[in-house]
């Protein structure tokens, strides 16, 4: 158990972000991940259809012998994740939007939400709301076409530049001081959305906060790694393995290699 590897999946190559943070809480441990770029987004697909691709994503895991699975999709969380936590026979760390820690920030009482039409029409954000969202405004704001750009590798240019700034300008009209970044791809765009926003709002990734989460999890099973050396990272996409690896090279900052997902369906 304690050599076992840690698997990580999203839509796409988004949850990258997570595995960063991950990879720098936790260096010893493999890390395993899938992005599932031949059926992104899911931000637009049904419930039924998301639960499935999860699904199959994790059976794919368990097969590796993992010793935990971070869900690091917003969408699939929203959508799929405690109907996984049912059967799944390790521990699940899950995204959620950082509601809770933006209305403790805010002092405008204005929080502004970024994420997918899955993820804002989801009962989890709902819940998120009624729970932390009471004394103050939340607005939530899907962004079409943000996890398009990043599958590109397009994080910059005029193109991805005017599309942040048609999604955050009319946050930051209604007074927004803190915005929540609810999709793991959105961190790929943070300094467009930076520009966008100015410095005057406080932006919040939660990728940090889910590795450390992770951490803890692993700690109270016994289960972190004793290893005295860095950990294998290990990639696979259901989409084009050549694609796929060019974007995750440029997103993980080094010459990866991606192998086919086997279950792709």
């Amino acid at each position: 158990m304690l050599n076992a590897p840690i698997g990580v999946f999203d839509s796409g190559v988004g949850g990258l972000s997570v595995l960063k943070e991950i990879r720098a809480l936790m260096p010893a441990e493999h890390l395993y991940y899938v992005a599932d770029s031949g059926y992104a987004p899911y931000g637009d697909k049904s419930s039924d259809y998301i639960v499935a691709r999860a699904e199959l994503i994790v059976r794919f895991f368990l097969a590796q012998h993992v010793k935990a699975i971070v869900v690091a999709c917003n969408t699939a969380t929203s959508v799929a994740v405690d109907q996984l936590r049912v059967w799944c026979p390790v521990p699940i760390i899950a995204m959620e939007p950082a509601i809770k820690p933006a209305a403790l920030h805010t002092k405008t009482g204005v929080v502004g939400v970024l994420a997918t039409t899955q993820t804002i029409g989801s009962a989890n954000v709902n819940r998120l709301i009624a729970q932390h969202g009471q004394d103050i405004k939340v607005l939530l704001r899907a962004c079409a076409g943000f996890v398009e750009q990043v599958e590109a590798g397009a994080l910059h240019g005029d193109v991805t530049r005017q599309l942040v700034r048609q999604h955050v300008q009319p946050l930051v009209d209604a007074g927004v001081d803190t915005l929540v970044l609810g999709c793991t791809h959105y961190p790929f765009l943070l300094d467009e959305i930076r520009a966008a926003a100015t410095d005057a709002v406080h932006i919040i990734d939660p990728s940090a906060a889910i590795a450390r989460q992770l951490q803890r999890k692993l700690t109270e099973k016994e289960a972190l790694s004793e290893a005295n050396q860095q950990g294998v990272d290990c990639f696979w996409t259901s989409g084009e393995t050549a694609k796929v690896a060019a974007i995750v090279g440029q997103l993980w900052q080094q010459e990866v290699s991606v192998k086919a997902l086997p279950v792709a369906g």
